[in-house]
């Protein structure tokens, strides 16, 4: 895992970093690009995943009596939790030919996991900002390549009787996925002839995203718990927090979309900027890595090789955020380091916080409640300084793409 995490990371600074030629990359798409919302594609991925889990609900009923032994032995603990009875019951005594939905164990999920990640991360980047989701998708193919290597180094450590079946999907589903995400979803807007990209969301703008993302993180948390663990038991006690979390989104979303119709006199401050846009870079190169990075952190790899790739992501962003504030704004160095210093412990107290508070949550849910946090009070301690040194920031930003 630590070799498939340095690799996916170098992979994508290299990639990120190098120059290309023109607005589009210097290279033309090998398919037309269509219009398209991951949003969109995130919710059709998600349906098929559900309804996988019902087919295979109805085939461990029906062909194993109930009994989810036979694939649950070779899995870790807290899987195959079935829901049982009800419409669900009666649908699994009435399906006709219960056999011949075999693959919808452990087969058709090995397919659609990296489409749900892809997707899900996809969404993220397009609500923070055109640029960050452009630094997405040309990136596809190195994080379609670094989550499935993840995926396939899992499979066969969980060696079961479907194990070849499902690493040949994942190859697949791997291949596909970039093919699928380059064709279907438009890259957004270039930057203009002048080389100034799209404008970046103001302290409001990042609040908005933030709550979009915290409340996507609560559905994703409830997918992969009820359903990529085959625990659809667990759907009706899941189902109050998840339909909260899916208004939450839905009324950010609004408010997102509202702004972004709406003209912006000017731009955040340098400080706020600067933050901004290295998160922005940060989002896509963490990309790649993310998977296996996870993955190494839950002891699937050496926590020191993690903590390499997430040193170089996270200093490559700042240089990068801080070094484009500082051209776009022509703002003093010592006085933006400054403020970038004092951000840096205010973000830092509150992830602190949301570390402590979020105590028993799953590690993937922590580790967004610390970011959020870190972001949204190191962001406001820059607006506030920006505010201060008389470079008041956007008092109507957008909140990215919507």
């Amino acid at each position: 895992m630590t070799v498939i995490t340095l690799a996916g990371t170098a992979a994508a600074l290299v990639l990120y970093f190098r120059p290309r030629g023109g607005p589009a990359g210097g290279k033309r798409l090998l398919l037309p690009v269509r219009s398209g919302s991951p949003l969109i594609l995130l919710g059709i991925v998600i349906a098929l995943i559900y309804v996988n889990q019902v087919l295979v609900t109805v085939y461990v009923l029906r062909v194993h009596h109930g009994d989810p032994s036979f694939i649950a032995r070779y899995l870790p603990a807290g899987w195959f939790r079935l829901a049982r009875g009800g419409v669900l019951g009666a649908f699994a005594r009435w399906f006709p030919f219960p056999r011949l939905l075999a693959p919808s164990v452990l087969r058709v999920q090995a397919f659609l996991e990296l489409p749900f990640v892809t997707c899900t991360y996809l969404t993220v980047c397009r609500w923070f900002s055109a640029d960050a989701y452009r630094g997405a998708l040309r990136l596809a193919w190195p994080l379609s390549a670094c989550a499935t290597a993840t995926f396939c180094l899992v499979e066969w450590s969980l060696r079961n009787p479907y194990t070849v079946d499902d690493l040949v999907l994942r190859v697949a589903s791997g291949l596909a996925v970039p093919l699928l995400a380059r064709w279907l979803l438009a890259p957004g807007p270039e930057p203009t002839s002048s080389g100034r990209a799209d404008r970046i969301p103001g302290l409001a703008g990042l609040g908005v995203f933030v709550v979009s993302t915290v409340a996507l993180g609560a559905v994703v948390m409830t997918v992969y718990d009820t359903a990529l663990l085959y625990n659809l038991g667990d759907l009706p006690g899941r189902l109050p927090e998840t339909a909260a979390a899916i208004a939450v989104l839905a009324a950010a979303r609004a408010v997102a979309h509202a702004a972004s119709r709406r003209e912006s006199p000017r731009e955040p401050g340098p400080g706020t900027q600067a933050v901004v846009r290295s998160f922005g870079v940060f989002l896509v190169l963490f990309a790649v890595p993310a998977l296996p990075l996870r993955y190494a952190m839950l002891s699937w790899g050496t926590r020191a090789g993690a903590a390499a790739a997430g040193l170089a992501i996270v200093g490559s962003a700042v240089w990068s955020g801080v070094s484009g504030a500082l051209t776009r704004t022509g703002a003093g160095r010592g006085r933006l380091l400054t403020g970038l210093g004092v951000s840096a412990l205010a973000g830092a107290a509150a992830g602190s916080a949301a570390y402590l508070l979020s105590r028993g949550a799953f590690p993937e849910t922590r580790f967004l409640w610390v970011a959020a946090a870190f972001l949204l009070c190191g962001t406001a301690a820059c607006a506030w300084l920006d505010r201060r040194a008389g470079t008041a920031p956007d008092p109507d930003p957008g909140s990215g793409s919507g």
